[in-house]
């Protein structure tokens, strides 16, 4: 089977008790935690394959975030 490689943008969350959630959007449901934000990136790179994994299974798209655009906004606090 040939390989190909997809990209997914990820969204790494610190959690106020510790370790970080990550979130992958394209993925709906698609989330897991690590106590490092290096086991976090590998528990995503994990989770994305088993997904995708599935998705193959039922014959099912698989999305990608290749028309997806980034932005990081910050908003002031109100009082």
């Amino acid at each position: 089977m040939k390989k190909t490689h997809i990209r997914f943008n990820i969204v790494l969350r610190q959690e106020p008790e510790g370790g970080f959630t990550t979130i992958v959007p394209a993925l709906p449901g698609c989330v897991t935690y690590g106590r490092t934000l290096r086991e976090a990136r590998e528990m995503a790179k994990d989770a994305i394959s088993s997904y995708i994994e599935s998705l193959r299974k039922h014959k099912e798209p698989i999305p990608t975030d290749d028309e997806t655009l980034v932005v990081k906004r910050r908003i002031d606090k109100f009082s």
